[in-house]
């Protein structure tokens, strides 16, 4: 399967831009002198730079890339007293111009066509500068994500293995930048020949070393999105999730969900942003065929997403929340599951919790009635009286959360009678739905049992929610 283009997808401005762009209009007030005769005008603001409707002159490019020959260099000579800010530097303000123009598609062309690649190696090479290291590979990320240019870069003498060796540096902004634009590379048509220099043992040791002890949440995040990219290109998967699946990667991303979880109360989940970042790695992973037969801290698993689904305000980690159930609808292909959370009523009131939370989200609602199907079949066929109407009653005070999620479903049916049919085979809704009537029926018959009044009142309504569906 060739991988869809990228172009324009996963660009990024240099940490200067916004700055930039919020001095621009007080620049252009106090500044109105001309610029140098021996350059062109550069673009009238910074907000423009990645606008491919932008005319740049190529000759400012192309002055622009000259000022980046390691020849200017001068500020890895100078003591650190005696350094400009970095905002003055000639570098690094060309550098970062560049940066920013090399987010549009004709701006990098020009770019490439005029041997900014050749330049940008060279300082890879020269330069001890993380600085300047951070800027090269921000250019070439932003280069790398248009698909026009992919066999150029991918051509490119000693490109790939330079970019692949800055892995291998300690400056966390350097690595981040290196990710995301390992990240866009193997999204392009040329993704076989960067997949090939990642190949090796110790690069992919290296990453899976980055994710599991950095603390730098910027860095983190991209490589989280360098691994997603591996999964969710099929032809990119071939090639490297099999060794980063050899070097426990679904090992490392429970782990790392695990301390997540542990670090937050009984009350609330804490530090989202990490924790949502996490397990979406973890759902990416439990959708790979086999994951289920690798994972060897299956049960810690469990356990953190029962605490999720077991949060209160499920609306303030609705993402996490969202993934947890998606997770868990991956992992009922094993059969063992249903044991181990079949008794626990907490866990099935969370489930019936996060029905409204995911009302907009048709595909983690189905994974839950899909989800519900498994365990309340289940429960009927192995619970005693007891258990089982400690169950009716656990759903009868959920019953307005059912009830509306059964209407929103029936909204969203197709109106063709086969194909409905085959849409709630296929996600459960109608087993669990059946279950339920089933159990509810088993409940209302024991004329043992005493029952307030608006309990059999919310029984009978269930029911005649049930029965339209059905």
């Amino acid at each position: 399967m060739t991988p869809s283009p990228v172009e324009g997808k996963m660009e990024k401005k240099s940490p200067e831009l916004e700055e930039n762009e919020e001095m621009a209009e007080t620049e252009a007030e106090e500044d109105e002198s001309e610029p140098p005769s021996h350059l062109p005008f550069a673009p009238p603001s910074t907000s423009e730079l990645i606008d491919d409707s932008t005319t740049v002159d190529p000759s400012y490019v192309i002055s622009l890339i000259r000022q980046l020959l390691p020849s200017d260099l001068d500020k890895e000579k100078a003591s650190a007293s005696e350094e400009k800010t970095e905002k003055e530097e000639p570098w690094e303000e060309s550098g970062c111009i560049l940066w920013d123009l090399a987010a549009a598609k004709i701006q990098a062309e020009v770019m490439v066509d005029n041997f900014i690649l050749d330049v940008l190696l060279t300082n890879l090479h020269a330069s001890k500068s993380p600085r300047i290291k951070e800027i090269c590979l921000g250019i070439v990320g932003n280069l790398a994500c248009h698909e026009s240019l992919s066999s150029k870069l991918s051509s490119q003498e000693d490109l790939i293995e330079t970019v692949v060796q800055q892995l291998f540096l300690d400056d966390s902004s350097c690595l981040t930048e290196a990710l995301r634009l390992l990240e866009a590379a193997i999204q392009t048509s040329a993704y076989a020949t960067w997949c090939e220099a990642l190949l090796s043992e110790e690069v992919l040791q290296r990453v899976l070393w980055i994710l599991e002890n950095t603390l730098n949440s910027s860095l983190f995040e991209k490589c989280i999105d360098f691994i997603l990219a591996v999964i969710d290109n099929e032809d990119v998967a071939k090639i490297l999730l099999g060794h980063l699946m050899k070097l426990c990667l679904h090992d490392i991303a429970i782990n790392l969900l695990s301390s997540e979880v542990e670090k937050s109360g009984d009350d609330m989940l804490e530090r989202t942003e990490v924790l949502d970042k996490t397990i979406s790695l973890v759902e990416g992973l439990s959708a790979v065929d086999g994951f289920l037969e690798v994972v060897s801290s299956k049960d810690k698993l469990i356990q953190c997403l029962c605490k999720i689904l077991k949060a209160p305000d499920k609306f303030e980690v609705l993402e996490t929340c969202t993934s947890a159930i998606l997770i868990l609808a991956n992992l009922f292909a094993d059969e063992n599951l249903l044991s181990v959370l079949i008794c626990d009523f907490s866990f099935l009131e969370g489930l019936f919790d996060t029905l409204p939370v995911v009302t907009d989200d048709i595909e983690a609602r189905n994974a839950i009635w899909f989800i519900m199907s498994k365990v309340l079949g289940e429960a009927v066929e192995k619970f005693s009286k007891e258990p089982l109407y400690g169950l009716a009653e656990l759903i009868l005070n959920k019953s307005v959360l059912v009830e509306e999620s059964m209407n929103v479903q029936l909204l969203e049916e197709p109106q063709d009678e086969s194909a409905s049919n085959d849409f709630v085979r296929l996600h459960g809704v109608k087993t669990s739905i059946t279950r339920i009537v089933q159990i509810i029926e088993k409940w209302l018959e024991d004329e043992s049992l005493s029952r307030q009044s608006d309990a059999i009142e919310r029984a009978h309504s269930l029911l005649n929610s049930c029965s339209k569906y059905l």
